[in-house]
């Protein structure tokens, strides 16, 4: 074995490059006069290490995490064929560069079927093999943010982020667990906010697709006008302003997932099609009578009533039982209030992190008020609430003058004097907190009360 430089570097390869640290190579290659010339040549960019044999490369493989090995085909004993099969057996993978005099069409394409990053016949050229050292280290640096984007995903639509201890929020997730992994269409249905994207991610992150592609269209947000060919795709000249074929989320969906939020937004020709395509798995692009075949994973999303929109005709009945083959239903915020907290200080910490600073606190008084409100926007308000208080407050405390108006508003369809006396008393000092901004002798004065009686009913309020 020929190791040119004893060292072993200190790198630390699953950070950020160093700028201040040469990237470490290895040159595998019977011929002693290849691995002297090239070492000379690179090493000026590249901490080169070289082998004489396939065997010697295995042995510093061992020791060493390189980002790049440049390999000879045909040495003495095991070809450098052999060596891309040890490199695919690695933790960290690097890009292999096969070189040849013996270069043909049949062995570029047989080292690169067995892994290898790019091909390259002698006699080298420092300059083209530069330009090829450096393609394949930045196809190596994107194949690992792939994997690290892939990771985070798989991380972030896991199902711990599901956060809450509440009965329907854990019947949610044993069903997301068993529907996963099959290729059924899946029909979510709960109220604006409630996590319905979140869901439709978790499914697709936990199913075999989770590797491709996950194509999310908000079909509320697209005219009708429109929502056929982003879905569909078209081609040049279907209609005046199609200048060129565009690719719809069907097809961009391939092998992947589809999640289509607000289904029961969507007008009826573009029913008629997706009818189709659930029932054929084709479909054909706008302007074109060709049929085009996906695999694609269909999720559909609603807050409204489909079964009432078929009674009077808004909705296709045969589309909504194709949609939906297995229902998912999203609980409101309100109907989970257990909840709550466990949410807050989820979000509280999320944001607090992203802000750089504390995770506010909140006090006894607030704490009931945002228990019993009836957060109508549901988890995305709850979210919006918590992110608002980590940037007015900083690390402080919440208290009930920091709250809104709206948290001291009677409930919907609830009417004040269907309260008890203590609750009505509890809003009615609430409220008059919010008017005056925290001013407790203004909102005394507002309720016709002095502060020292205002200031014993809070304190009886905390206990």
């Amino acid at each position: 074995m020929c190791l040119t430089r004893l060292r072993l570097p200190e790198r630390n390869y699953g950070a950020p490059s160093d700028p201040f640290m040469p990237i470490p190579l290895l040159i595998v290659d019977d011929e002693q006069s290849t691995r002297d010339g090239l070492q000379s040549a690179l090493s000026e960019k590249y901490d080169v290490y070289t082998a004489e044999s396939a065997d010697a490369a295995f042995d510093l493989m061992g020791q060493i995490e390189f980002e790049v090995v440049l390999t000879d085909l045909r040495m003495v004993g095991k070809s450098g064929l052999k060596v891309i099969d040890k490199v695919l057996t690695l933790p960290q993978k690097p890009a292999v560069i096969m070189m040849t005099a013996y270069g043909n069409v049949e062995t570029a394409v047989e080292a690169m079927r067995r892994g290898a990053s790019d091909f390259i016949q002698k006699p080298l050229n420092l300059e083209a093999l530069e330009m090829v050292i450096a393609r394949a280290l930045k196809a190596r640096q994107l194949e690992t943010e792939n994997v690290q984007l892939r990771e985070r995903l798989s991380d972030k639509f896991s199902f711990e982020s599901f956060v809450g201890a509440s009965n329907s929020l854990k019947k949610l997730v044993d069903e997301i667990k068993l529907v996963a992994p099959s290729r059924a269409s899946i029909l979510l249905v709960g109220p604006t906010g409630s996590g319905k994207e979140l869901a439709a991610q978790a499914i697709h992150q936990n199913s075999p697709r989770s590797q491709e592609a996950f194509v999310a269209v908000h079909c509320a947000a697209l005219p009708a006008a429109l929502l056929e060919s982003e879905l569909f795709g078209h081609e040049r000249g279907a209609f005046t302003g199609a200048s060129e074929r565009r690719i719809g989320r069907f097809e961009k969906a391939d092998k992947g997932t589809i999640f289509l939020d607000e289904i029961g937004e969507i007008d009826p020709v573009t029913q008629v099609k997706l009818l189709r395509f659930l029932e054929t798995h084709t479909f054909e692009r706008l302007g074109s009578s060709d049929p085009i075949k996906v695999d694609v994973r269909l999720v559909a999303a609603t807050n409204r009533d489909l079964e009432k929109m078929v009674l009077e005709g808004k909705f296709r009945e045969d589309l909504y039982y194709r949609l939906n083959v297995v229902k998912l239903i999203l609980p409101p915020l309100k109907e989970r209030r257990e909840d709550i907290p466990l949410l807050m200080d989820f979000f509280f910490g999320e944001f607090a992190k992203e802000n750089g600073v504390r995770v506010p606190l909140v006090s006894p008084e607030a704490g009931k008020i945002l228990m019993a409100y009836e957060w109508s926007g549901n988890v995305r308000e709850l979210k919006n609430f918590c992110e608002r208080m980590v940037v007015l407050k900083r690390g402080g405390k919440i208290e009930r003058s920091d709250l809104e108006e709206k948290f001291f508003s009677a409930p919907a369809g609830k009417a004040a004097d269907s309260l008890s006396v203590k609750e009505n008393e509890e809003r009615l000092i609430g409220e008059a907190l919010a008017k005056t901004r925290g001013n407790k002798s203004k909102a005394a004065a507002l309720m016709g009360i002095s502060r020292r009686t205002l200031h014993r009913k809070l304190k009886e309020q905390e206990k």
